[in-house]
């Protein structure tokens, strides 16, 4: 089992979302052996609908994770705390689509596993990986063939997957 105060203590003290993702991509090492370098991450306002709002998204064969911007600010201003889990959590959800494991509920039962393993039953990440409608009712899981609006704008975010950038550096 990994040290579960560990990875909590390294999730508080990231800065930023590409610190976040350097601690996803550990999690899964460490608790499956598998990763992947390479990734992008794009943030996008991706509104929300009928059904709700998607969090993040994988389009399948590519190396970009776009995220949605609407419930990073959304928490930001009713619950920071939850802010660093959250972001986590779905790029937990995501990094294992970039696996190849595109199938909804295995990639959510690992993520589950991975968060337990990491950060123990109690902590607010491996809630959100156990049921993320209970933090936020107004969430989906896009579904397969879903696609975000047209036309939409999206910022790249700077020193994303940076521990790969000297794999590609000689």
């Amino acid at each position: 089992m990994v040290e579960n105060s560990i990875f909590q203590d390294r999730l508080e003290r990231t800065h930023d979302i590409p610190e976040i993702f350097e601690l996803v991509k550990l999690a899964v090492r460490k608790s499956t052996g598998k990763e992947r370098s390479g990734l992008m991450l794009g943030l996008s306002n991706l509104g929300g609908g009928p059904q709700g709002f998607v969090g993040a998204f994988y389009p399948v064969a590519t190396n970009i994770i776009v995220m949605n911007t609407l419930p990073l600010h959304r928490i930001k201003q009713t619950d920071p705390a939850l802010y660093k889990p959250y972001v986590f959590h779905i790029l937990l959800h995501e990094y294992i689509h970039t696996l190849g494991i595109i199938d909804e509920e295995a990639t959510r039962a690992m993520a589950l596993e991975i968060s337990q393993k990491v950060f123990g039953p109690t902590h607010p990440a491996t809630h959100l990986a156990a049921d993320l409608t209970h933090f936020m009712p107004n969430l989906v899981y896009p579904m397969e063939g879903w696609k975000p609006p047209e036309n939409q704008s999206m910022e790249l975010v700077k020193g994303f997957d940076r521990s790969s950038t000297d794999m590609y550096i000689t």
